[in-house]
């Protein structure tokens, strides 16, 4: 790994350089919530002025742009009595992510298992990946963080180049060649001793800001033992399975497919759009069978494929801890809660 620093005037010549050639992706202030607090997105960016680098956490994660809600596989269309077919991988150039924060870029790394490692990997989403730049920014933690508790508080891979604010200077590690080129668009320097006191006094007093944690100590085994425990039905009495949590999840992968033929048998088309296993038809079966009829059935699964099942595949959790689910729940269910519960810990 390669460090610079730079001054921080030098960051806005940096995007320039980027968004002159590439779609930049990027933090966005898009309104304000009900207690007048900054509601944030990832969208495109052509300005830097408009790119907030102090956000907090975005209510949806940036996975609309390599796991989008809906996309057509494929598109059929009958020419001369000749079916013809056509796949699209729906991305027409690079892009770049701009301000990524840790828990983020981990989330981008445990779906690379699933989706890019396994068996069959996912095409669609593999063009997305491999047409990625992603530039990380350290964050403040919040009350609803609990990333430092699931390990993915800081990321040691899955991004180009990441940025540490240090005060007076940009703290930046380098992980890929197409990094080092960008930055010699700008003036860096080799990191002084001071420098490297400076960051790690800087994620010292991060590490003294995390509220929220959640003991995963020996959590696969208490699942196991806790799997037929009845809180597991309180917490489905408080669910509405109307499904946010999945919608705000940085890692959640599920989806269905869908096939439709135009009216006129000129046409058709193949279409996947993500689901939720909240929902009450995510275990339904042809024939009408639902293998998970009831909210608290579905609820617990969820949670075992998070922290038992995904664990079990890949010797880590699926969840990352950015509390967006929590955050978002109608019912106010978060982890930390539901887990602690499980434990048989006193709310």
């Amino acid at each position: 790994m390669i460090f610079r620093v730079f001054d921080k005037d030098e960051l806005k010549k940096l995007f320039n350089v980027m968004v002159s050639a590439n779609k930049v992706i990027g933090p966005v202030e898009i309104g304000r919530d009900r207690d007048n607090k900054p509601i944030y997105a990832f969208n495109e960016v052509k300005s830097f002025d408009s790119v907030r680098l102090d956000y907090t956490t975005t209510k949806l994660p940036a996975k609309r742009y390599f796991l989008p809600f809906k996309e057509n596989l494929a598109t059929f269309s009958l020419d001369a009595d000749d079916w013809q077919k056509k796949v699209d991988y729906n991305i027409d150039r690079p892009f770049i992510f701009f301000g990524l924060h840790a828990c983020d870029i981990n989330a981008l790394n445990k779906l690379d298992k699933v989706l890019l490692g396994s068996i069959y990997p996912m095409p669609y989403y593999a063009a997305k990946r491999e047409n990625m730049f992603i530039i990380g920014l350290d964050c403040t933690p919040q009350p609803y963080c609990f990333c430092r508790s699931m390990g993915a508080d800081t990321a040691l891979h899955g991004f180009d180049m990441f940025i540490t604010d240090v005060g007076d200077l940009y703290f930046v590690e380098i992980l890929s060649d197409t990094a080092f080129n960008f930055l010699k668009n700008i003036k860096t320097a080799e990191p002084v001793e001071d420098d490297h006191i400076q960051y790690m006094k800087v994620v010292s007093e991060k590490n003294k800001k995390f509220t929220t944690h959640v003991d995963t100590t020996d959590l696969t085994k208490i699942l196991d033992m806790e799997f037929q425990s009845d809180v597991w039905k309180q917490w489905g009495e408080q669910c509405l399975a109307c499904g946010t949590c999945s919608k705000v999840c940085p890692t959640c992968y599920c989806y269905g497919v869908e096939e439709t033929i135009d009216i006129n048998l000129h046409g058709a088309k193949k279409t996947k759009f993500l689901y939720s296993c909240n929902l009450i038809d995510f275990a339904e079966v042809a024939g009408g069978h639902n293998f998970r009829p009831e909210r608290h059935s579905r609820l617990k699964y969820r949670y075992y494929h998070k922290h038992r099942g995904f664990v079990e595949a890949y010797e880590e959790s699926l969840c990352v801890g950015c509390g967006r689910c929590g955050e978002a729940c109608l019912a106010g269910i978060t982890v930390p809660e539901v887990i602690a519960s499980v434990r048989g810990e006193a709310g």
